[in-house]
């Protein structure tokens, strides 16, 4: 019990952190590749031509967000049942 409500403090304290920052700050939310295209611009001066192109570009964002919810989803189903099988296989029956 002691150790719930230790996890659920540190949850809510980061939580307060999270919201004030982000009230207080004129922060952007982005990705990894915006930060990587950036740097590349500024280190080739804009003359940068990428190697491959993609195969297919999802037709919206929030297509793109399902797509990548998913892929967590599933990730997280295959690392769940990963660990409870071989824990399970630890138990004597």
């Amino acid at each position: 019990m002691k150790l719930e409500i230790i996890v659920g403090v540190i949850i809510l304290i980061f939580t307060a952190q999270f919201l004030y920052i982000s009230s207080t700050t004129d922060a952007e939310y982005g990705g990894a590749d915006g930060e990587a295209e950036g740097v590349i611009d500024e280190l080739t001066g804009g003359t940068y031509e990428p190697i491959a192109d993609p195969l297919w570009e999802p037709p919206s964002g929030e297509i793109e967000s399902l797509l990548f919810s998913l892929q967590a989803a599933i990730g997280a189903l295959v690392i769940g049942y990963y660990f409870g099988y071989y824990r399970g296989k630890k138990q004597p029956a």
